[in-house]
């Protein structure tokens, strides 16, 4: 049986509950007064009906008078392009229907929070809320000097998170010494940290600076640290707890004002217990902790990013709706980085400028029907039902170009049902609108 849905005006309700409760104030007390004679019961009544009128219209004014520019800024704003998932949809006034002002409001809070975001943070692209999480995060520990540990897998923009970190941060301006662990040789490492003295080892013609004496005042940023050797992992957590250590052939300690951010995409857990990490150093790093997630954890943040590699792809292309979803739907081992990769190769692969599905590697394409099918093949009938609804409702919207009135008679549906089903299902559909 389909709920229905009964509306009172605002503007009528309100002053009706105002002005009852002014009569029963009216009435309680000539009852508490003394002997009251069936004259005074009139003149009661009279005066009751007065007060009332005077106090219901006095109410729909005020009342009018206050809600009045939340109701022009809830109309403007339903019909705005933004807000489109709406639009056309036949709804009661909004003096009818509070919760369009819950609903305009939350829009505008999540678009408000999307520009923080771009403000904030422009060199990293995303506005889902796991990276609005990272966002706040950052936000919070980079006006400290916390050590912070960046975990994630590779090619999730472990890197630009320190770089956010370092650009919120007090020491802004100061230096920014990048190292990776991974790059430098095993036996140059300690080197390049703490610097060496002339003839501490072969090759040692002249005295050098190690990273961490050059980023004396500012940040140091410890990329893949789960790489480090235990020799100078030793050494890392000296430098770390007292801020000092010697360099390489030295005797002299030195002593500096750095910050450090680490990051990793090992299990360092797990290393400790297989005797590769030092359990000490990790507790020391681990201070304040950011999880990047992977792609495939925020796929909303997809059509970004692939716009915003193709801005910078050599050969200028746009993606097709279709090509887009198929994206959407890969499980991304490689994250961003092998995002990046794909839009490389398919603007090259594109003819016309536009980038389908056809342009796309073959393990993009077999990796989403395999995911999809994955998906299926092991849920209940219910979830099933809601990926199938789910794709009929996408295509439906990719054939009709994003238009939601078109899409609605296709399915068979209301318009109002299907703003519902794409809400349910968090469906874009704006980015396959913009596509096409």
């Amino acid at each position: 049986m389909k709920k229905k849905n009964f509306y009172v005006n605002l503007y009528i309700l309100i002053p009706v509950i105002l002005t009852g409760i002014t009569l029963l104030g009216v009435i309680i007390t000539y009852q508490l007064s003394t002997q009251t004679t069936r004259m005074q019961y009139i003149n009661i009544f009279t005066l009751s009906l007065a007060i009332g009128s005077i106090s219901f219209f006095v109410s729909f004014f005020i009342l009018r008078l206050l809600l009045k520019p939340l109701v022009d800024f809830v109309e403007k704003t339903k019909n705005m392009p933004i807000f489109s998932a709406g639009k056309n949809q036949k709804k009661a006034s909004v003096t009818e229907d509070f919760s369009q002002i819950n609903e305009v409001f939350k829009n505008v809070a999540n678009i408000l929070s999307n520009v923080e975001a771009r403000e904030l943070f422009p060199h990293i692209i995303g506005s889902s809320a796991a990276m609005r999480n990272i966002f706040t995060q950052i936000v919070k520990v980079a006006p400290t000097d916390s050590t912070v540990l960046i975990t994630g897998e590779s090619g999730t923009g472990k890197e630009l998170i320190a770089a956010g970190i370092y650009e919120h941060s007090l020491r802004k301006g100061k230096p920014f010494v990048a190292i990776n662990c991974v790059a430098i040789p095993e036996g140059l490492l300690e080197s390049e940290l703490f610097g060496h003295e002339k003839g501490s080892f072969t090759g040692a013609t002249h005295q050098k600076k190690g990273k961490f004496e050059m980023a004396d005042g500012g940040t140091v940023f410890l990329d893949e640290i789960g790489d480090m050797p235990m020799a100078t992992q030793a050494k890392l957590l000296r430098a770390l707890q007292e801020k000092e250590f010697e360099r390489v052939g030295g005797t002299a300690p030195i002593r500096v004002d750095v910050r450090f951010i680490a990051a990793t995409n090992k299990n360092l857990l797990q290393m400790i217990q297989e005797g590769r990490f030092r359990e000490d150093l990790y507790f020391r790093l681990n201070v304040f902790s950011i999880l990047v997630p992977p792609l495939r954890e925020r796929r909303e943040d997809i059509s970004a990013l692939a716009g915003h590699f193709l801005e910078a792809a050599a050969r200028p292309a746009k993606l097709s709706a279709a090509a887009l979803q198929v994206l959407i739907g890969y499980s991304w081992a490689g994250n961003i980085r092998e995002l990046k990769n794909v839009i490389e190769r398919a603007s090259i692969m594109s003819e016309d400028g536009i980038i389908d599905v056809a342009h796309l590697p073959e393990t993009i394409r077999q990796g989403n029907q395999k995911v999809f099918r994955s998906l299926s093949a092991d849920l209940p009938i219910d979830e099933r039902m809601k990926l199938l609804e789910k794709e009929m409702i996408i295509d439906a919207l990719k054939n009709c170009g994003g238009v939601q009135v078109r899409a609605a008679s296709v399915l068979g549906i209301n318009q109002r049902s299907l703003w519902h089903r794409i809400k349910k299902h968090e469906i874009d559909v704006n980015t396959i609108k913009h596509l096409q």
